[in-house]
């Protein structure tokens, strides 16, 4: 990012605030560090920063990846319209499951808009501004969802540049915003009417334009290197854990004694818990850690977190998705 340009942010880039319920330490005897994974393990539960160049759809981008991983299972992190390029999250094997996590982490677009009659920057800029905030969408004809007037956020618009009929803009926008349509309601609102003439994805939540985003031949580089000459470094450059899909939720980090009980489905009790993020609110859905940050599961909040943190007992999660095997963790229950 350059000196002296303004900071835009997504609901992914509000940092993380914890609270120590309790301390305790985990054993390196069970689980593993994210980042300690085997590239067999990341086929399973990795996730990849896919550049997706113009010209196919999204899912037969995933699906050349499926083709190129020889693995049989991936999912992608928001759908790009076949001409569109740029940040496609591709999660594979069983990360598919938490690819729902992406939902509230914003996305951010750069593009192209054509105006029928030329504008100033000065009208543009506040055409974009006035669609700042929330506003109302129907999708269009072509989408796959129904159209049905619906509300969308527009976290930050911003005019790049402006030459004759055309303005370069970038827009920081809640999932499920069609960038197409807004372009056409801007064109609506200045009475000359517009199109969208390009479109590139730079942000999908964690994932960015400028960190280590890949092409399609790159994953292909790095897999043929794996096979012929089984050196894993590209792979598991390229392969983050799929943790990375959950940065920007709040979480909550339980101590060793309590994750296999989750994984076998029970639900997070005050005794398990050793660190609170102070952004969770009752209902809110989170992130259940162990403490070598591996991701347990998806859990609904029952209590805020400073309730949670002065809570003695009780239980303070509802779990609602497990990602972790069983048995990785000792079952102490047993053992007592």
């Amino acid at each position: 990012m350059s000196r002296g340009r303004t900071v835009y942010k997504l609901p992914a880039d509000e940092p993380e605030e914890l609270l120590v319920k309790s301390q305790d330490t985990t054993s390196p005897e069970y689980g593993c560090h994210p980042e300690d994974r085997s590239v067999e393990v990341l086929l399973e539960r990795g996730v990849i920063n896919l550049d997706k160049p113009s010209g196919p759809t999204s899912h037969e981008v995933v699906s050349w990846v499926k083709k190129i991983l020889n693995i049989s299972r991936a999912g992608h992190g928001g759908t790009l319209d076949p001409r569109v390029t740029g940040v496609l999250p591709c999660a594979l094997g069983k990360a598919t499951r938490a690819v729902s996590a992406l939902l509230t982490a914003g996305k951010e677009y750069v593009g192209v808009i054509h105006f029928h009659i030329p504008q100033s920057r000065k009208r543009i800029e506040k055409l974009f501004q006035v669609f700042t905030g929330k506003i109302y969408q129907r999708p269009p004809l072509k989408s796959s969802v129904s159209r049905r007037l619906r509300i969308r956020e527009i976290y930050y618009a911003e005019v790049m540049e402006v030459e004759g009929h055309r303005a370069l803009f970038r827009v920081g926008c809640e999932a499920g915003t069609y960038m197409r349509k807004l372009c056409h309601d801007i064109g609506e609102a200045s009475c000359s009417g517009a199109h969208m003439l390009e479109l590139r994805r730079t942000r999908v939540g964690p994932f960015k334009e400028e960190e280590n985003l890949i092409t399609l031949q790159d994953l292909k580089d790095a897999w043929t290197i794996h096979e012929e000459e089984e050196d894993d470094y590209y792979l598991k450059r390229f392969i983050m854990p799929m943790e990375k899909m959950v940065e920007h939720v709040p979480k909550i980090y339980v101590r060793d004694t309590a994750v296999d009980a989750i994984c076998h489905g029970a639900d997070l009790a005050a005794a398990g818990i050793c660190y609170i993020d102070a952004r969770i609110k009752p209902n809110m859905r989170v992130a259940l850690m162990t403490l070598k940050k591996e991701l347990i599961g998806f859990a609904v909040a029952k209590q805020d977190a400073f309730k949670m943190l002065k809570a003695k007992s009780g239980l303070m999660a509802e779990t609602d998705r497990v990602f972790m095997e069983r048995n990785i963790y000792p079952s102490w229950s047993k053992k007592g």
